[in-house]
């Protein structure tokens, strides 16, 4: 589903709120337009490296697991301005599924801008509540003995979620596997599959 356009008051509210921040001090132009062309620049791919790379090298998932966002940094990808990255290791009797129950904290810089059912009031409510239904919904059925943890991101910290590595992925290259790692994989709604499009078309 597309996103909807930013409402016209609230299109507004921003203008008036950088300008004060300018008139201060706080933050110039060209900083604004650095973060702006960031944000743009970032998607689900930049978060789909990082899990492929922790599929294949060891001291790479220690360090992802350890500290996300050393980790991205590590990666050429700049956290600066952004809350602490944590990442969430799936295994086989557990499964995360990340959601942001006040808004839509969302880690923008390693998997880019949320989609917009991630920010409707039915996910928010809906994951916390009866988090195996929402994740049918999205065709992922979990085994009864799978333990379901739903982590709330925050403006305080985000999560992002590093799936089990599929089966009959073994002696695949990096560019493989991250070809088969998508947004919803990384915030845990679904699972990834060596069987997918993606992973064929790699």
């Amino acid at each position: 589903m597309a996103s909807q356009p930013p409402r016209a008051e609230s299109v507004a509210l921003l203008a008036k709120l950088e300008a004060a921040l300018k008139r201060r001090g706080i933050v110039t132009d060209e900083e604004i337009a650095q973060k702006q062309a960031s944000a743009d620049r970032a998607n689900p791919m930049t978060g789909a490296r990082m899990v492929a790379r922790a599929w294949i090298d060891p001291e790479w998932r220690a360090l992802l697991l350890r500290d996300g966002t050393a980790a991205a940094e590590a990666m050429g990808i700049s956290m600066r301005g952004n809350p602490p990255l944590g990442v969430l290791e799936d295994t086989a009797t557990v499964h995360h599924l990340v959601v942001c129950t006040l808004c839509s904290c969302y880690p923008r810089a390693i998997i880019g801008y949320p989609p917009h059912w991630y920010k409707s009031s039915a996910y928010r409510s809906r994951a916390v509540r009866e988090p195996r239904a929402v994740l049918a919904e999205f065709g992922t059925v979990l085994p009864a003995g799978v333990q379901v943890r739903v982590l709330d991101s925050t403006a305080d910290f985000r999560w992002m979620v590093l799936p089990l590595r599929p089966e009959g992925t073994e002696g695949w290259t990096e560019d493989q596997l991250t070809a088969l790692v998508t947004r919803d994989h990384l915030v845990g709604v679904s699972l990834p599959d060596a069987g997918s499009k993606a992973s064929r078309a790699a």
